[in-house]
């Protein structure tokens, strides 16, 4: 047993490195936590059971092993981590029959699950223990995580929800004794999702069984009254909280609108003088010396339309910003990470850690979200006053030098 537990060891400190190096930080849920917290479970489930000592470290092996494919990606990780985990204990004197079991315990990993005995069982429950446990909200923040950095999914926080209780209400624990520790943990998440889900979305046609899992939620001793009661006032602040989303994407959309507008217009000032000051170089100027009266006419022309590309280049000219806010902004919430002129200095670690804050953080969220369009406004004031600027400029500028040209050749 000594020298089991002396392989353990190493095995561990093995793995916990090479998750750490070797995984990308992409990957945020399969990270050396979600390895241990296997290795602890499945260790758990199976000391209820009293397996053999040659079973259970078949089993905990395996559990060590199991996402250490990750480091090439989530894509047939699983014959990758049972060929590390062959290679590595092939030099240790494991035999076939016993790489072949563990091989089997990790293939068993694959989803959807497909467990054939007793140790396939536990560590399929294991791996995903953690749904029915205290942790089963800051890991699902973690897989919400991974699949927008690894796969592009952006999620709204309702299709997170459906997302999650569809995989909730189809998934089922392989072995009794999992059922029974974290069974009423996950009816409990199953309930509290679809409390969100109302929330989320108070006009959808609901099932019963979205209802009666609000209620269960809310306390089996509870009257009806309060509950209809309780479910009216969800639905309100739902309505509020879907009416402000609309306010913030109809603001956006105005802001964007807004500012396309103004670099269009500050588009055709800078054709139109451009085009002005290219004829009047070109036909007016070499007939300077022939009629000296076309001079000072020229030369007015010129400054008007020389001021007029001037502002509309400064209502377009971007606003060089330094790019990076500290992590003790982002824990006061001083920061606005939306924009990226805020960030593109910052390494993608600590962005990356901003955000997901921002994300866990409803006030600091929106508060963000209210900085942002507070400063898109002052952008957007600025732009405009540039660009009345420069078509008061060419409007008056062109009346002046019209009438100079006629001043001078009456004269």
């Amino acid at each position: 047993m000594q020298v089991e537990n002396s392989l353990l060891l190493e095995v561990e400190a093995y793995v916990t490195n090479f998750i750490s190096e070797q995984v990308p930080k992409e990957y945020a849920y399969h990270d050396v936590q979600h390895t241990v917290s296997v290795v602890n479970d499945a260790r758990q489930i199976g000391e209820i059971y009293e397996l053999k000592e040659e079973d259970m470290e078949t089993l905990i092996l395996a559990a060590w092993f199991h996402d250490t494919g990750y480091d090439k990606g989530a894509t047939d990780h699983e014959e990758r981590s049972a060929k590390y985990a062959r290679e590595y204990l092939l030099n240790r004197g494991y035999d076939e029959t016993q790489l072949n079991r563990i091989e089997a315990c990790i293939m068993a990993t694959k989803m959807p699950h497909q467990p054939q005995n007793l140790l396939e069982r536990i560590i399929c429950d294991a791996d995903l223990g953690h749904i029915g446990q205290k942790v089963y909200w800051e890991r699902c923040s973690k897989v919400r995580q991974e699949m927008a950095l690894t796969k592009q999914i952006i999620m709204t926080d309702q299709e997170w929800v459906d997302f999650e209780l569809a995989f909730m209400n189809n998934h089922h624990f392989h072995t009794p004794v999992a059922q029974q520790i974290y069974g009423q943990k996950k009816e409990k998440h199953i309930r509290q999702l679809h409390k969100q889900k109302i929330r989320l979305n108070p006009h959808e046609v609901y099932t019963v069984d979205d209802i009666s899992n609000i209620t269960k939620e809310k306390g089996k001793g509870q009257k009806k009254k309060k509950n209809t009661d309780k479910q009216e006032k969800d639905i309100k602040a739902l309505n509020l909280g879907r009416g402000v989303e609309t306010m913030y994407r109809t603001t956006y959309r105005t802001h964007v609108n807004l500012s396309s507008i103004a670099d269009n217009k500050a588009n055709i000032m800078l054709s139109i003088n451009a085009i002005v000051i290219s004829i009047t170089l070109s036909v007016l100027t070499p007939r300077f010396s022939d009629d000296p009266r076309l001079i000072f006419p020229t030369m007015v022309l010129l400054a008007v339309c020389l001021l007029a590309v001037i502002f509309a280049t400064l209502s377009t000219r971007p606003k060089i910003t330094e790019g990076k806010f500290t992590v003790e902004d982002i824990k006061a919430k001083r920061s606005n990470l939306l924009f990226f002129g805020n960030f593109y200095n910052m390494k993608i670690d600590d962005f990356h850690w901003g955000m997901m804050e921002m994300i866990k953080d409803p006030d600091f969220l929106y508060s963000s979200m209210t900085r942002d369009l507070y400063y898109l406004g002052v952008v957007l004031a600025k732009k405009y006053r540039y660009l009345r600027i420069c078509y008061g400029i060419f409007m008056y500028g062109l009346i002046i030098a019209v009438l100079t040209f006629a001043v001078a050749y009456m004269i």
